[in-house]
């Protein structure tokens, strides 16, 4: 995982997984109420209100409330809430019940995918909950060994312009290199009739991918550069660069999440190969996966939308 990755990580790793999980552990209760409608049996707790026949429980807002995540001094307030969105899913869910909608195979299929995924997802999360905290000796370390993240970090303003690579030329690439500001390979796009996108972004060096990060040191404002990935070429310009060190004592908490969710994510790579070495895979109708490497892309960190190209072309004009 580069510096990057792991940072984004850091911040978007605890509210995606719980997102995910939380939404694919409704459809998993969806499940076993689905089951539970052609049964007499009772749930189990103490019942707090009877649909047709099913009982919701004490067991089950119980439930909700710890997995809303709300906050002790609010939970009675919310109680009556979450219990009647209680009661309106059991009656959604008697009535596809009784409309055989849970048979259906998108339904079913879709099921079995979040059950499956809730099931692999625990047993990494027990394979996971092994790994240590790091030390405060990795913590320094890393520190010392990154100083562009840290002692020497900076935010960066960047401007941008992009176009699609279907739209390059010879002379529109003549342009950009040449170019002493964006306003110039503006002007020329739109005298051309070249379609194009516009980008912003404020940005310290630790949200940046490190490619770009070792682009940018020693560059001075004002500058312009090239960046070609996703279908795009964007010419970005440097408008602002302002020293933004970060001293240990603060970065010591994002640097030790940083590592607990390397080593995380190295424990739970090694268990799936481990795994699959041990199983046996057969691609039958299917070729075998190619290896790729993901992290947020320059559009991405520069805020370029990916569509409404012909829009925002005609708005610049």
């Amino acid at each position: 995982m580069n510096h990057f990755e792991a940072f984004s990580f850091i911040e978007a790793r605890n509210s995606v997984s719980c997102n995910r999980l939380i939404c694919g552990v409704l459809i998993f209760v969806a499940v076993i109420s689905l089951a539970a409608c052609g049964s007499k049996e009772k749930t189990s707790g103490q019942s707090l209100v009877r649909v047709n026949g099913q009982d919701i429980t004490m067991l089950q807002l119980n439930d909700e409330l710890q997995r809303a995540n709300i906050p002790p001094e609010q939970q009675q307030a919310a109680r009556q809430q979450i219990l009647e969105s209680l009661i309106n899913r059991q009656l959604l869910i008697g009535e596809a019940a009784s409309n055989k909608i849970d048979r259906s195979p998108g339904v079913t299929q879709a099921i079995e995918r979040a059950k499956a995924q809730i099931i692999a997802q625990a047993y990494l999360q027990g394979v996971m909950a092994k790994v240590t905290k790091p030390t405060r000796s990795e913590v320094d370390d890393y520190y010392q060994k990154h100083p562009e993240l840290f002692a020497e970090n900076k935010h960066y303003d960047m401007l941008s312009l992009a176009v699609y690579s279907k739209d390059m030329s010879e002379e529109l690439k003549s342009v950009m290199d040449s170019a002493k500001s964006l306003g110039e390979v503006e002007t020329w796009l739109i005298s051309h009739g070249v379609h194009y996108l516009r980008g912003q972004a404020s940005r310290n060096s630790t949200e940046l991918p490190p490619e770009m990060v070792t682009r940018l040191q020693g560059m001075p404002q004002g500058k312009l550069f090239t960046v070609s990935e996703g279908g795009k070429v964007m010419v970005i310009a440097l408008v602002g660069i302002k020293p933004s060190p970060t001293a240990l004592k603060d970065a010591e908490p994002l640097i030790a999440q940083y590592l607990f969710n390397k080593k995380a994510k190295e424990v739970a790579d090694a268990e799936v190969a481990s795994l699959r070495s041990r199983a046996k895979i057969e691609y039958l109708n299917a070729s075998a996966p190619v290896a790729t490497t993901q992290g947020q892309t320059a559009s991405e960190v520069l805020a370029i939308p990916e569509t409404k190209a012909e829009e925002t072309a005609a708005g610049s004009r």
